[in-house]
């Protein structure tokens, strides 16, 4: 297939490879069809309905490696789907009575796109999937390719999202500073709230990270600076069942002999308990465009802290979140590797004709390949059940709760 001109799209919450994704996307063009002209949509859906675009120029193209240095989205970012006709109405992109579809179609088909690279989450692909679906039927002929992002790592049916181990890594890094405050108040707990609406992966692999470089350090017990206590004593995540009085009576054990807590959790973990009991108290509950509850608005980590703080008698609560350090980050070594692997093989698939999302594909002996739209889809469970997972409860003495069963 001639590709003639093609367009970028970020969309979605950061990651640490939408930069890199864009970079790379630029650079493998430049090589194999330097011809091929690029634009880059600004602010996501949002500036394809507005016609919003960047030239990406030869002096772009020269220097596309500077992109991988750094975090976040030079493109920029929004969070539309295209299907919430009211929600697009409402914030001015569309006019009352167009379908947002359709203008995006139609702006697509103005700037003479032939394919349409869409890197974000699960929303973003299958937003791109409605996209291309639309175009199918009314016959655009336009290729859709999509690279998965997000920190959570948790779309069906990918192996590993672009981003994640670079976030798990910096959580792990936020923590380490975050941990000495236990230094500054007896009996201190501290809640580390890690980003994961549905899925602890990100959780459980941060808590992972940060214990591995633990064991790279030194310690002088003798004078109170013990790995006990920088140690990470519980890991909630919302495929695993808390029993709260049990984790409490196995805390308050470890308050008493180290005089501190330290406690990592998934933002998503116990949200639906907190959202009943915000419901019943006569709260809205406030959403996103697609659905979503605003856990800015729940906060979990704020919830637990309260509920541990009575139950372990601790005298001060600290709660942070390592989210927005975490997902802004530049992509890291393992990452750059996949993004790259992920951005050729796209770029290969769009010359082709083949749209999808790119990745190792579960269902396919983990294959990279263009996974078709229909296939894609977000809510992937964590595993719990992983060896290593296993091996960090044991290592910290946390039993492993109940398997939470997750349909998507």
């Amino acid at each position: 297939m001639a590709v003639k001109k093609v367009a970028l799209l970020t969309a979605g919450g950061l990651a640490p490879c939408l930069s890199s994704a864009i970079g790379r996307l630029i650079e493998r063009y430049s090589e194999v069809s330097p011809e091929t002209e690029i634009i880059a949509y600004v602010g996501g859906y949002k500036g394809l309905l507005k016609g919003e675009s960047i030239q990406v120029t030869g002096e772009i193209r020269k220097n596309a490696a500077v992109l991988y240095k750094h975090g976040g989205s030079p493109i920029g970012n929004s969070r539309v789907k295209l299907t919430n006709v009211k929600d697009c109405e409402k914030r001015g992109l569309v006019q009352p009575g167009q379908n947002p579809l359709e203008v995006a179609a139609n702006q697509l088909v103005k700037d003479g796109v032939d394919v349409l690279h869409t890197i974000g989450g699960d929303d973003t692909n299958t937003t791109a999937a409605d996209l291309a679906a639309y175009l199918a039927k009314n016959n655009y002929s336009l290729v859709v390719v999509g690279l998965p992002k997000t920190i959570d790592n948790d779309v069906f049916p990918i192996r590993q999202s672009l981003g994640a181990w670079t976030a798990a890594e910096e959580g792990a890094k936020y923590f380490e500073n975050v941990v000495a405050e236990h230094n500054a108040n007896p009996r201190m707990l501290i809640i580390h709230e890690v980003m994961g609406r549905n899925c602890g992966w990100l959780t459980a692999y941060t808590a992972k990270i940060y214990r591995d470089r633990l064991q790279e350090l030194d310690f002088l017990p003798h004078i109170g600076l013990s790995q006990e206590r920088k140690d990470v004593h519980a890991v909630f995540v919302p495929e695993m069942e808390i029993d709260l009085a049990a984790e409490a009576a196995r805390l308050r054990k470890v308050m008493d002999t180290v005089d501190n807590v330290n406690i990592f959790i998934s933002e998503g973990a116990g949200v639906e308990a907190i959202v009943k009991e915000m419901e019943a108290a006569g709260e809205t509950v406030p959403r996103d465009a697609f659905g979503h509850v605003k856990l800015d608005a729940v906060n979990p980590g704020k919830w637990f802290g309260s509920q541990f703080a009575k139950l372990l008698d601790a005298e001060k609560v600290l709660v942070q979140k390592s989210g927005y350090f975490a997902r802004a980050a530049a992509s890291n070594e393992a990452d750059l590797k996949l993004i790259k692997e992920c951005a050729d093989k796209a770029v290969e698939s769009a010359i082709a004709g083949i749209g999808g999302v790119v990745g190792h594909d579960e269902d396919q002996n983990d294959t990279l390949r263009a996974i078709e739209f229909p296939r894609i889809a977000g809510g992937k469970p964590f595993d719990i059940d992983a060896p290593w997972f296993g091996e960090l409860l044991a290592a910290i003495g946390q039993p492993k709760g109940a398997k939470v069963e997750v349909s998507h």
